[in-house]
Parts: structure tokens; sequence; C-alpha cells
């Protein structure tokens, strides 16, 4: 599997995640493997896929990603042909088999490797290093960024095809804690064109719909915004009565309606304000 990827961890946050492209069908299936509390791992180049679990197991034991590695690679009759990038709390550590398609390398930084193989050139694996050390934002930003950059740089030689994202954390993605899955963001594209700016894309309606973590000055307030809520539940067809102020129960339960069709119950508040992300969303829903 000729690939690109990045493996990190956030050491603040807890967050481990792994970003991966590829010309190959469905690369999210085989390459990227996360335990929350534990590390992330990213196995490419003939992959092996019983390196992820079998990795994170090790891991889980309390070996570091370097032994890990030479665990696997002592005994593989196509250790020379293998690619894994793997992070711990304990730091990242990657392999590239000398019998790797060109391009193939790898960069090891703090908390994060980039591999590659079969790739344009070097600058592939070198973006990607650079603006992930350079980008703001949470581990899932990062990594977003650092595969764009490689995308941008040639990425795989041969095309494009395949995109995934999959960042966890301890109570983290839909439900948090309640549900103990821990998956943050866990974004597939399977086959596309673009790939990677598929995966972006959908990680914009990933992040409106399922992270909580809006800025908490962008509110709006619901009395000063009603009618112009109203106006827009009315044009989408959710309200098809007049409302006589923001009290209207009418109006409540037309906005409650369209806020469980559009999966937004978690962003819900009853403080007498709304997200303005959602109010956005809505107006730009109504074409306002």
């Amino acid at each position: 599997m000729s690939t690109f990827s990045i493996v990190a961890y956030d050491p603040e946050k807890g967050d481990f995640g792994v970003a991966v492209a590829s010309k190959f069908i469905a690369v999210g299936h085989i390459v990227p493997w996360a335990e929350v509390n534990v590390g992330a791992i990213a196995t490419q180049s003939y992959a092996n896929a019983s390196f992820g679990p079998r990795g994170l197991k090790l891991l889980r034991e309390g070996l570091k990603p370097r032994e890990v590695l030479e665990r696997f690679l002592s005994n593989d009759r196509l250790s020379d042909r293998r690619q894994v990038g793997i992070v711990s709390r304990d730091g990242a550590y990657a392999y590239t088999g000398s019998g790797c398609m060109e391009w193939a390398g790898h960069i090891i930084g703090d908390y994060y490797a980039v591999q590659g193989n079969l790739l344009t050139g070097p600058e592939v694996v070198d973006e990607m290093a650079k603006v992930f050390e350079e980008a703001g934002g949470e581990l899932v930003d990062k990594l977003l960024a650092a595969l764009y950059a490689g995308d941008q740089a040639g990425g795989d030689r041969r095309g494009k095809q395949s995109a995934a994202i999959y960042v966890v954390r301890e109570c983290g993605g839909y439900g948090g804690c309640e549900e103990g899955v821990g998956r943050y963001v866990d974004i597939r594209v399977d086959d596309h064109p673009e790939p990677v700016k598929e995966i972006l894309r959908i990680f914009e309606i990933w992040e409106l719909l399922l992270l909580e973590r809006e800025d908490p000055t962008d509110i709006i307030k619901w009395d000063e915004a009603w009618m112009e809520i109203a106006s827009a539940l009315k044009k989408l067809g959710y309200l098809d009565v007049e409302v006589s102020g923001p009290g209207d129960e009418a109006l409540h339960k037309a906005f409650e309606k369209w806020v469980g069709v559009n999966n937004f119950e978690n962003k819900m508040r009853d403080d007498g304000y709304i997200w303005g992300t959602i109010y956005r969303y809505l107006l730009k829903n109504a074409g306002r």
C-alpha cells in the first residue's frame, strides 16, 4: 500500500491520531489505528494490518514505539518492504524498509512521525512535518493541515483515491463519556478524485454537528434574533403560522424540530442563547 501518513500525540489534551491518503481503495480500512490513552499506528507499504491491534496491545503493556517495531520486524520475512509509524506517550518512531518503492522515507519529530512511499519526492514528508509543527489548533486541525500539505506537495505519484483521519480522545466524540468509545474524529473517504479535499469538506460538517468546541463568545441572543429565525423556519417549511414574539410556543417547537432533523441535539442551549454557528447554518440553509 503506497501512501503518505502522519501519526501524532497531543500531550496537552491527550489526543492520539492518524491522517492518511493514498491511490488505493479505502486506505482508512487498513492503515490507521489508535486507542485512547495508548497510542496511534500507521501500517503501510505491503501493509500488515495486524501491526495495528498487536502494536496497540504492546503499547498498552508498556513497550515503547521503537521496541514495538523491533519486535515486529525481527521475524518478519517482508520487513524490508514495510513502512510503519508509531506514537505513544513515550514519543514517536518510524521505519521505512529498504525495499519500499521510491520515493520512500520518514521524518520523526516530537510526538509525531510522517512517513510515505511511492511519493513524488521527499518534499511530501518535508512539507507535512513543517506544516504540522507550524499549524495551530487541536491535534485534528494540525493533522488535517499536514495531510493537505502532503497532498499539495505531490502525494502519491500514482494519483489520488482515498483518505482518512482518525483521532481518539478520552470522553471524546458524540455522547462523550456516556458512550466511552473516545472516537473524537473518524472520517473516511474510500473512493474520490480529490479525497483529501473531500475529507476537509466533511470535517466542516463533522465539526459543526459533533464537536463541542465553539467559541464561547460566538452566541446569539434569542430575543434579538427570533424574527430572523422565524423567517428562516417558514422558508424551510417548519413554521406555517404567524408568531407573536420570542416566547411563542409554535416558534420554539418549529426550531426544535429543525434541530432534530438536522442532528443538532447536542448543540441546544437553555440559557436564552443559540450558538452563532447554528444560527448562521440555519440562515444559510434558508438561503439568507
